[in-house]
């Protein structure tokens, strides 16, 4: 009650005081004086309530509070003084820099550059001023633009003015990139800060995310190997409402997080101390941090910041204020680390349509992600067995564009469209550098492979045009190597190349050019000389810039991170000169019979597609005849969603509410089929219109394949508008069983999440989890996407959402082509390992490399690493940054069931030394890793990532 009568009489001093400093000074107090006696049980009171009814009477009597007043009365308060300054409130001042958000490149350079510029003149002007800046990415601006002024944001560094908080190169999401693109945004940061300012990078301890947009689960794990001690953050949930807590990881690995109380982005004002009380006696603490300083178009703090901070400090009935760092207040977090409450799950969800807004700059994140992963493993291989060099720097600058694209506006598409058009730009030029070295390597390995056996000595190669032929086709939209060297003559060669850590038997698409032999004598053999089927894509040869391709299918079996070589040649026998038009007749393209069923069948699936409406209407597993789509309503189908658009713009960052769903089912015009027992890939086309779209889908069944593919080409022309809707298209699958759980992928393992109705993030898949009673050996569907990050698991079904017509910022964000692929996959949904190396997989489709026949030393099939043993996925395969030493290799690992395991690596390569080492690639005392000769073992603990240095002989 007493608590009450004062909060009363304080709300109607605040109301009858007239506005002067002198007012606001006192009873800014009074209220902060009352939160203390709060926090102290009452124990304060009887002083504050006099204190209150002294100043209303003055007020009634002078009409206003004045300087004499407010004396009295803090005279009168003096008896708390000593409490009250006993909390200190730490004032760290940011600038909060947007890179590229509603703003074009060059306006991010100058807004960064112009805010850099005030804060050095406020640092030569107020002494006792300290500020903090956090993104590498904004240094490096000042080092390309402004060299003179980053000479003095050295100097302040140098001074201990200037605190660097950067250990990432941007503020990125934290739920789209993958595991190793977390990794490189705390590799690169602090390497390139290290340098710049010859800091230790040890001292570079806190993550600052103010403003991404939720956090996953593995985050404290990635910072552990990053030397990252505490982080930072604003926006996310946690859902005991904690503000200082210690976040810990499924692996066991923990951080400090802090959960701003306030806002990253605000100013100084005396409000800013009525927290401090509350926050203290929580967190066992005397002491709290005010993040201040004007965003997110840079700005940072003000002379009115600056002047008042001063002026409080001199306030007697206030807490202790001062200027100081991030790194200050969360060194006085450690003394009460062990007292910290614990949260163990992912910080989310936050801007559900930031998973699927803009899906170019989606696909071009996935790609530059897969491009990089392959051009370090494929190089690395290439500079320790075939000498070749090692283009470090020109990847690491492809992986700052790519951390770069990652921030927390650009990837999440909340951006206007000049920040897409320069994310998309230097997406190319990151898919430029990636496939230029990948493809360097694989050259350089395939000239080392013994194909002298395939020489036709008499064959007249004179008239060869395919020197040259497809020169760069299909990089853009497949990711191919655009090799210049197609082969000649009548026998071609093919090296696959498999970058995945196990064996691959697939069914891949080799192109062959401008070949004139007999199409109906085609014979391809393995490395062994076993003849192997093959496959016409198409009905004849195309034309590309005056050569000619063919396009064929073959199922192949490549060996772990190595190549396996397949031949193509003529048989004997003479049956005349077969027109390019007219090769169907061979029998391998026949016209197609009339059918009133659509099935696509091997000997692990049955698939079956309605007849009028082109949905999938039955998915059965043929291991045991599980039906795993739902009997009961339409299939599984594309659909198209308006979603409720809200109130005053932004649906960029918000899925609405469905409020009407229409399955597009009518008007479906099937375009070609190609089905059949004997097909090594059976196929339907099919297209629709909607609205001022027209969607085109290929859906196809390999042999020996349990995974139905969707391949999709959308004309998109559908736009939202304020107070109107939001157009999206969806697909949605409706199991057949009833779902537990649902299973998704996350940056270096999996999560599970109870059934939600909104959009969650994903890397690349979600799985419908049965119920435990359905039994163990319960099979179950998996979703997983080339280029799609936003999924939905609720009602039994799961769904990803696939374009969204979002008006603000970006008023037409997908208008055009855009092609994406989907995998309905059937396996075991508790082996984590298989799943993510099915993702793995397609992600990462092999590589052909036609080459012409020649000499070399290695054998036709090779390994060059192997995955032998243990419940683990490989991240990465790297050189070392340092560059000092050419024969050694960075392997990174994670573990994937949630239990400790053995691991066993097999290089091919006699092994020297082999050691753990941190994100920055030092030696750690993590544990013993076995070496026999060219294999090593060792130990990894449920959840964890380890890297691991290895120095061959």
């Amino acid at each position: 009650m007493a608590h009450n009568r004062m909060h009363a009489k304080l709300a109607k001093l605040k109301k009858d005081c007239p506005e002067s400093y002198w007012g606001k000074r006192i009873l800014a107090q009074l209220e902060y004086a009352n939160r203390v006696s709060l926090a102290e049980d009452h124990k304060f009171d009887v002083l504050i309530e006099e204190a209150a009814d002294y100043l209303g009477r003055r007020l009634k009597a002078d009409g206003a509070i004045g300087q004499s007043a407010v004396s009295e009365a803090e005279q009168m308060l003096a008896g708390i003084a000593a409490e009250a300054k006993s909390y200190e409130l730490i004032c760290a001042a940011h600038a909060h820099i947007d890179m590229n958000f509603l703003w074009g490149w060059d306006e991010t350079v100058s807004a960064t550059l112009n805010t850099f510029r005030t804060m050095l003149d406020l640092l030569k002007e107020y002494p006792d001023f300290i500020f903090s800046q956090s993104q590498a990415a904004a240094y490096q601006i000042v080092e390309k633009y402004d060299p003179e002024m980053l000479e003095e944001i050295q100097a302040s560094v140098r001074e201990g003015r200037w605190e660097v908080t950067a250990s990432t190169w941007v503020e990125a999401d934290k739920n789209m990139p993958n595991g190793e693109s977390m990794v490189r945004q705390f590799l690169y940061a602090k390497q390139y800060l290290a340098g710049l300012f010859n800091l230790d990078p040890g001292s570079l301890q806190i993550d600052f995310e103010p403003d991404t947009f939720g956090h996953g689960a593995n985050v404290p794990e990635t910072l552990y190997h990053a030397g990252v001690k505490y982080y930072y953050y604003c926006r996310g949930h946690n859902n005991e409402g904690h503000h200082l807590y210690r976040w810990v990881a499924p692996s066991g690995r923990s951080v400090i997080a802090y959960k701003e109380p306030h806002w990253y982005d605000s100013r100084i004002e005396p409000e800013m101390v009525l927290t401090v009380p509350a926050f203290c006696k929580q967190t066992g603490m005397k002491s709290m941090m005010k993040v201040y300083g004007v965003g997110d178009h840079g700005g940072g703090p003000t002379r009115r910041d600056i002047e008042r901070v001063l002026d409080m400090q001199t306030w007697p009935i206030f807490p202790s204020i001062r200027f100081g760092k991030y790194a200050d207040y969360f060194a006085l977090t450690d003394q009460v680390a062990d007292q910290l409450p614990v949260v163990s799950n992912e910080l989310n969800f936050i801007f559900t349509g930031c998973y699927s807004s803009e899906a170019r700059l989606k696909k071009a994140n996935r790609v530059s992600e897969n491009l990089l992963n392959e051009a370090e493993a494929f190089s690395s291989a290439a500079s320790l067995w075939a000498s070749a060099p090692y283009y470090g720097k020109d990847l690491e600058d492809a992986w700052r564009k790519t951390l770069f694209n990652q921030f927390h506006d650009i990837l999440p598409g909340t951006g206007i469209p000049e920040t897409r058009d320069h994310a998309l730009g230097m997406s190319q030029e990151i898919a430029a550098m990636a496939n230029t070295k990948r493809s360097a390597a694989l050259r350089k390995l395939a000239s080392r492979i013994d194909t002298s056996a395939y020489a036709v000595d008499n064959e007249n190669i004179k008239d060869s045009i395919s020197e040259g032929a497809g020169a760069g086709v299909g990089v853009m939209h497949l990711s191919r190597t655009g090799e210049s060297d197609r082969g000649r003559g009548k026998t071609r060669i093919f090296h696959l190349f498999n970058s995945a850590s196990a064996e691959r038997k697939e069914i891949i698409e080799l192109i062959l050019w401008d070949w004139n032999g007999d199409l109906r004598n085609i014979v391809f053999q393995d490395d062994e000389g076993q003849q192997v089927d093959y496959q016409f894509v198409d009905r004849g040869f195309e034309e590309h810039w005056g050569h000619f391709f063919l396009r064929v299918l073959l199922p192949v079996t490549v060996p772990a991170m190595g190549y396996a070589t397949y031949v193509m040649t003529e048989k004997d026998g003479d049956m005349g000169v077969l027109a390019a038009d007219d090769y169907y007749l061979t029998g391998q393209n026949l016209p197609p019979e009339e059918t009133y069923s659509f099935v696509l069948e091997n000997e692990h699936v049955r698939a079956v597609l309605d007849t009028q409406r082109l949905t999938l209407v039955s998915l059965v597993d043929k291991t045991d005849g599980t039906e795993l789509l739902d009997q009961g309503g339409s299939g599984a189908l594309f659909r198209l969603i308006e979603e409720d658009s809200h109130q005053g713009g932004g649906n960029a960052w918000l899925v609405g509410r469905y409020r009407k769903v229409e399955s597009l089912i009518e008007g479906v015009h099937v375009e070609r089929i190609d089905l059949g027992p004997d097909r090594l890939r059976q196929s339907i086309m099919f297209s629709m219109s909607f609205r001022s779209s027209k969607l085109k889908v290929t859906v196809s069944l390999d042999r020996g394949s349990r995974r139905l593919d969707f391949a999709a080409e959308c004309d998109w022309h559908e736009y939202g508008k304020n107070h109107a809707f939001t157009p999206q298209l969806q697909f949605i699958l409706p199991l057949s069983y009833e779902c537990e759980r649902y299973k998704y992928d996350t940056a270096f393992g999996t999560i599970e999440r109870a059934a939600m109705e909104l959009d969650v993030p994903a890397n690349s898949w979600a799985t419908g989890l049965p119920r435990q009673e359905m039994g163990a050996d319960k099979k179950a569907v998996t979703l997983v996407t080339d280029s799609k990050y936003g999924f939905r698991g609720t009602g039994h079904s799961l769904a990803v959402t696939l374009l969204r017509g979002s008006y603000s910022p970006d008023p037409y964000p997908d208008t055009g082509i855009q092609r994406f692929t989907m995998g309905v996959c059937i396996g075991d949904p508790c082996d984590n390992q298989a799943l993510i190396e099915q993702a793995y997989n397609y992600n990462h489709p092999m590589i052909p490399i036609s080459v012409a026949a020649g000499p070399g030393e290695w054998p036709a099939r090779q390994s060059f690493f192997r995955l032998d043993e243990g419940t683990a996925a490989v991240s990465a395969i790297k050189m070392p940054e340092d560059g000092v030493l050419p024969k050694r290799w960075i392997v990174r690992v994670y573990e994937t069931a949630g239990r400790e395991t053995q691991v066993a690596l097999s290089l091919f390569r006699s092994i020297r030394a082999a050691y753990f080492v941190d994100t920055l690639e030092r030696s750690t005392n993590e544990g013993v890793v076995d070496i026999l000769d060219s294999q090593l073992r060792f130990s990894l603990p449920a959840n964890q990532v380890a890297s691991l240095c290895i120095e061959f002989h």
